[in-house]
């Protein structure tokens, strides 16, 4: 059939579509809306596990620091020198709970009040031990040497031993048990 220019076409299924295609393009249409829900759910599961992974270290709980009983405060009313005394430290890491003992020394500060000192050398962390000879803490590793109220003497320390909270309930002397940066001159926390 030949068509002139400005004759209309006479084929009346020429602009229309077949049930069959339509069908076949929206089959076409729901599996590709099926494949990007199902692509989209997949990556959010994968996020997920990455996202917390990143967001642990602001989103964790520590280990509630809690007070432990050093002794009676009659006890420490005459004292002439440190008196070392170990406090039982509760840690829970994840869903493991740790005890364990640390030695603190109980001692008078300059004002005649009771003070408690971690017995963790802020060098490098060996066990400073008071040695009564000599009147004063001597560590054994580097030889860094602390006065009896915890005030460093001499020795490659950069600050003195580092004083605990302290406080009294009950007659009992109380202290929070906490660990301090080392190699550096300021007391900074850090568990």
């Amino acid at each position: 059939m030949r068509v002139f220019e400005g004759e209309a076409n006479s084929d009346p299924t020429a602009g229309k579509s077949s049930p069959s295609a339509v069908s076949a393009a929206s089959r076409r249409s729901f599996l590709g809306v099926l494949l990007g829900l199902g692509s989209v759910f997949v990556g959010a599961l994968l996020a997920l596990p990455l996202m917390r992974f990143a967001l642990f270290p602001l989103l964790r709980r520590t280990t509630q620091l809690t007070s432990s009983p050093v002794g009676d405060l009659s006890e420490f009313t005459s004292l002439t020198e440190p008196v070392m005394r170990t406090v039982q430290i509760e840690q829970v890491d994840g869903w493991r709970k740790a005890v364990s003992e640390k030695a603190v020394y109980v001692t008078k500060d300059g004002q005649g009040q009771l003070r408690v000192l971690t017995s963790i050398c802020p060098h490098l962390g060996c066990t400073v031990p008071w040695n009564k000879e000599k009147k004063e803490f001597v560590c054994p590793c580097h030889g860094a040497t602390f006065a009896a109220d915890g005030s460093r003497v001499g020795g490659p320390s950069l600050r003195g031993m580092d004083a605990l909270e302290t406080s009294v309930q009950g007659g009992q002397l109380l202290v929070r048990f906490q660990y301090f940066r080392q190699l550096v001159s300021d007391k900074e926390v850090i568990g």
